[in-house]
Parts: structure tokens; sequence; C-alpha cells
């Protein structure tokens, strides 16, 4: 058994690190969800955190870990009466990124339910989660249908598992930690309210620090059993005051006063629904018996609302996570009771877990303390990256501060035509798991969706020579069907922006910016990858690699200057070479090129429109969907885009357009088009 690094041995990320205590003592607030940078030690925290937890009681010979002193009724291993019980360590279970729906919820054997009436059923990782922790590493990269189960089965403290009117039901109840780097995309927000709460993590910039968080992971390395030796008395301390703490809670008052500020801060921050509320309630009184206090006070609903509101506080899927603390304070002083001093002590964080602290986690050992005045000296913020600049590349080129995007709006489906394999989303046809039933075919693995009409008529032919006597049809693995289903998948947006003086003429690259950006967001909301080129000066710059982050896009948008010529050609063969590899990564993601610009080409050898044509050419050979959004203005239009887009096999349209009725559909008139000029 592989030893765990110790969780009292972590360095800093005191939010982290209360979060997930709070949690430990109270059940009930709801997981955490750990935002932040690769390499911050956010999975070894949560692993850590198991071994904190105190061990569970469960039935005897029971998969599902049902509770002894109230087993569930609808136990598939059931009904528990007076029997053996065991105690066994609180479980961690990991759900990986690419776990397939049966790994999740269970499996159950169609043949035999079929042919025998037994609901032979196999444990999911829902099951083995019950009274432990789901841990879900990279939970924003997890498949659509996946974090649906996840979604139903933190509401409803249950799994169900059905199969073509065969139902098993067991109790999934567990603390959800999810950890998720930003840059890989964001969550959805149904999934993001049902954590409880949400700290952001970053490595420390304090020399100090980052050595001894060096020295303690090459001592583990080294010796692991030996290091958590070391550790021990601290663990198990920290162990028994979770214990206390846990012992405490039902005696914590939650007062009227204290309700009424939870209630405002909520109302202050325009938060959705009334979750917000009973988790910060929850973790206020958590905070509280945390402290040895049985009376909860301002700084742990403060504290509780640092936890519970930053995530829930998203207006639109470009807003950065967050909370105004000036904000929060005048609200929390606005109603304060009446017979609450003025002056709460406040911890000098939440490292200060002394008895009447506001919370706190265990000491740090023999961490470095910090500074005198409690905080590293401020450092100068870095320039923000001039992605997409290409900075060097036009000398001379006049180029112009980035300007603002103009307001986004709703814009139609451009979609890919034809049927494709990908990953679920809600933009182009797809062959899928979900979603309406097609046809039936004999399944190449594992049966998951049985198509029970087409698996009858495959028996019915043979009942007789199969000796069937009795009501029950006579069913073998040969007869079973698998439904094949329609719904959606997300594709590949690679945006192509041409970001070249021709542009910044004319004042329209707010508008355009707005047009992408108004792009951006339908990418967002159809689950697409989304990748950015820029063009101006000599050359063109992959400004965001193909990423699930759509707000990374959005971000290096809005940093975008422009001036200088127009390689277009560059542009499109920059684009070229990035589809390129990524059908090498992912073959089944379909690509939807966006090529935003006005169609001028200039700066590329002696006729660099020629040159952007034969480019354009490359990707109507490999079949690439495209679409180019017409940003010429003015009284007199040459109609550079709409040669473009002809010789991209794809379609054109205008700014103004954009917005209309009028292009439903654009993308699936790709095929008309291709087709067209295929036989001219």
């Amino acid at each position: 058994m592989s030893t765990r690094f110790p969780f009292t041995a972590v360095v800093g990320m005191d939010d982290l690190r209360l979060a997930l205590l709070l949690n430990a003592i109270s059940p009930s607030v709801g997981g955490v969800l750990v935002r932040g940078e690769k390499g911050t030690a956010k999975s070894t925290a949560v692993r850590a955190l198991a071994e904190l937890l105190p061990s569970v009681a469960v039935v005897a010979g029971c998969r599902f870990s049902c509770d002894p002193a109230s087993p569930d009724p609808g136990c598939p291993d059931g009904p528990h009466g007076e029997g053996a019980q065991d105690a066994r360590p609180a479980r961690m279970v990991e759900l990986p990124v690419g776990a397939s729906e049966d790994r999740l919820v269970g499996s159950l054997d169609i043949e035999k339910a079929l042919a025998e009436g037994v609901k032979a059923f196999e444990p999911g990782l829902l099951a083995q989660a019950h009274r432990g922790i789901l841990y879900v590493d990279e939970v924003n990269l997890l498949s659509d249908h996946l974090i649906d189960h996840l979604l139903d089965a933190a509401a409803m403290g249950a799994s169900h598992v059905e199969r073509e009117g065969v139902s098993v039901r067991h109790a999934a109840r567990f603390l959800l930690v999810g950890t998720m780097n930003p840059e890989e995309g964001e969550l959805r927000p149904q999934l993001l309210d049902r954590f409880g709460l949400t700290v952001e993590v970053a490595a420390s910039r304090v020399p100090e620090e980052r050595v001894e968080v060096v020295r303690r992971r090459l001592a583990f390395e080294d010796d692991p059993p030996a290091f958590a030796a070391r550790w021990a008395g601290e663990e198990t301390a920290l162990r028994e005051r979770i214990v206390t703490a846990r012992e405490l809670l039902p005696k914590v008052v939650l007062g009227d006063a204290v309700l009424l500020q939870i209630a405002a801060t909520c109302a202050a921050f325009e938060v959705d629904g009334m979750r917000a509320d009973i988790v910060m309630a929850r973790t206020a009184t958590a905070l509280a018996a945390w402290a040895g206090r049985t009376e909860v006070t301002s700084e742990d609903v403060r504290q509780a609302a640092l936890l519970a509101l930053p995530h829930r506080r998203r207006r639109a899927p470009f807003d950065a996570p967050g909370l105004d603390e000036d904000k929060l304070d005048e609200t929390l002083e606005q109603f304060r009771g009446e017979d609450e001093p003025d002056d709460d002590p406040e911890p000098d964080g939440p490292g200060d877990g002394g008895p009447g602290g506001g919370g706190g986690v265990p000491p740090q050992g023999d961490a470095p303390a910090p500074e005198s005045d409690g905080a590293a000296p401020e450092e100068s913020p870095a320039p923000a990256p001039q992605n997409g600049s290409g900075q060097g590349s036009g000398s001379g080129s006049g180029e112009r501060a980035a300007v603002q995007a103009g307001e986004p709006f709703r814009t139609k489906v451009l979609s890919v035509p034809g049927l494709g394999e990908g990953a679920a989303g809600r933009r182009s046809r797809a062959r899928t798991e979900h979603g309406r039933t097609t046809g039936a075919t004999r399944p190449k693995g594992t049966l998951t969706k049985l198509h029970l009409a087409a698996t009858v008529q495959a028996a019915a032919p043979h009942q007789k020579a199969r000796g069937r006597s009795g009501p029950g049809l006579v069913v073998r693995r040969d007869d079973l069907r698998q439904a094949t289903r329609e719904g959606r998948e997300g594709n590949l947006v690679l945006f192509a922006v041409d970001a070249s003086g021709s542009m910044a003429a004319r004042q329209r690259m707010s508008a355009v910016k707005g047009a992408v950006l108004s792009l951006l967001l339908d990418a967002y909301q159809r689950r697409d990858k989304v990748g950015l080129i820029t063009f101006r000066g000599r050359d063109a710059e992959l400004a965001l690699p193909p990423t699930s982050s759509v707000d990374a896009a959005a971000a290096r948008l809005e940093q975008l200057p422009t001036g200088g010529r127009t390689p277009l050609s560059a542009g499109l063969l920059r684009a070229h070479d990035v589809l390129r590899v990524e059908r090498l990564r992912d073959p089944s993601r379909r690509p939807l090129l966006v090529v935003v610009t006005d169609g001028r080409a200039t700066g590329a050898g002696p006729d660099p429109v020629a040159l952007a044509a034969r480019a354009a050419r490359l990707h109507a050979a490999d079949g690439t969907a495209s679409v180019v959004v017409d940003c010429e203005t003015g009284p007199v239009r040459l109609g550079l885009a709409g040669n473009l887009a002809r010789e991209l096999g794809g379609t054109a349209v205008t700014l103004d357009e954009l917005r209309a009725d009028s292009i439903a559909g654009l993308v699936r008139d790709v095929q008309v088009n291709r087709s067209a000029r295929r036989a001219a």
C-alpha cells in the first residue's frame, strides 16, 4: 500500500486546507472545487485528506457501504437485518476523466435481466464513493453525460441505473472534490453550483516557502514511510481535532442576526437560488466548531462568504470568479447585530486555528515564518502578453494599441455538415451514446444501450430450436443489439483573425472583436474546443493553441493590437498546419475554420491574393468546413472576402448578417457550395 504525503506537511495553501477540513467536519457543506495552475499540489492535498477522515462502520458483506445504524431499504444487497458489521477507513475514489458511463454508475447484465429476470448489478464508482470522497481531477474535462450523472447523484444522494425498463437504485452520498486548471476551460454553471466551496491556489512567490516545498517533497520521495513517521504526531492531533469539532457541531448556535448577515450577503452579491445561503450557513457553523466555539460570529460569516460565493458570482461565461471584499465588509457591517461587538478579533489568516479564532488550519511545523508584516513584499504585476501582436515581425507597421471589443450578441448556429463521431457537445450532428435512436447494430464490446425491439426480433426465430417451454424469452449473447443514436458533438472552432492595418482603419476592430467574442460565447455554450490565429505585419501567430478554455481565447482577443500589412496567406497556412496536427491528436473531432477578414492580402510576394487563394484551396482539399466573416465596409466593396470563401469551399457572411436569421444553416450550405465548385 502506497504512503500518501501527510496533510500537515503541505506548505501554505491555507484556504485549500481550511476548505477541505471544513468538509471533513461537516460533509453537508457540499464539497470543494480547487482551481489553480498546474503543479500546485492540488491533488496531493486532496489525497492526503482521506487519511484524516474517521473510520466508517458498514454492514458486513454489503458492496454499497450501508450504515448498520440506518441501512438503505432499497440497497441491491439488502434487505439488511441485525447482523455483523465491519469498520473500514473512509474511501477516496478517483474518477478518471476518460471513464465510461458504466464505470461511473455501474453495469447491469442485460442478458440475465431479460432471460432470467435477475438484476445482476456490478457497482460503479458512485457506489464505492458512498460515505467517502469522490475525487475528480481535471473535472472541467469530464464528458457531459458523466457530469449529468454526477449532478443527479449529488442532488438526490442516490444513483439510478436504467436499462430498457430494468432499474437499479442505490445510495450515493459522497464528498465531491474536484480540481481543475482554468486554462483548460470552465465548468458548466450547474456543476459549479454543486460544489459547496471553491478556492484558488497558486504557487508561492516567496523564495523561502518554495525552498521548503522542494525540501519536503524530496524528503518524501527519498523515504515515504520515514517522512510520514515524522509527521505522525501532527496527523494524529489533527485527526483528533476533527473528531472533536464533529462532536461539537450539533451544539453550535446559528443566531438570527448571523442568518440575516448571510441572507443580506447573498442578496447583495446577487447569487442565484438559495443554495448559497444554505452552504454559507453550514460553512459558518463548521468554522465555529473548528475554532472550538458554540456560537457563530461575523468573522465566520465573512470567511464562509469568501469560500462559498466566488464561483457563484459569474454572471457571464467570460467573467472571472471573485468577490469584492470591500463590498462584503460593508454588507456585514450594515447588518451586524446590536449585541455583537464592533471590533471582532480578526485572525492573522486561515492558519490561526486557536480557540476563539475564526477558523484555521493545523500548524505548519518547521515551515518558514511569514514576513514581519504578514505578507511577502508586493510584486509589480507582469505586463500582459501581447499575443498575436507579431512584435518584431511588422517593424515600421504603425502598430495601434488594442481596442476594446464591442458588445457581444447572439449568433446563429454554425455547424459542420455530415455526421460525425466526436466528443459530445451541442453543435453538429453526430453518432453519440445519448440522443434519439436511429437504428441498431451488433455490439462490438460491452453492451451499453440495448435496442429492445431489435434484440427480440433477433431472438424470436430461434425459440423453438432453443427448447423454449415457458413464457420467458430465451436470449443469447448473439441476439443482443446495440442501439445507435444520433445527438450533437462539439467541434474544434479555429479562428483566424485579421489584425492588419486595413482592419484598424475606419474604426472597425471594435466591431470585429465583438463579433469574434460573440462566436466564442457560442462556442462556450456548445462545448467546443477553440483556437486563435492572428495575422498581421509579415507573419501569422498561433495566439492560442486549441483548448477547451474559451475564456483564455477571449482574454487573448482583448489584448490583440492592430496595424501593419495583411499576410492572409500566412494566416491560412498557419491554420492548415494547426488543423493537420489536431487531426492526428484527435481525429474524431471535426474542425470549423472561421476566417475574420476583409479579404485584402498584401506583402507576400508579387501576387499576395493568388497566394492566399492557393492556401485556401488546401483547406478545401482537406474538406474543412469554413466560414468567412466579411469585415469590409464602406460604399465601395471589392468582394474579396466572398472570393476567399469560394476558394475555401465555404460561405461568407457580413458582420451585420452574423446577427440575422438569414445565416441559419450557413455551414450546412458549405457542402452544397463545395459540390457545385467541384462540378464546375
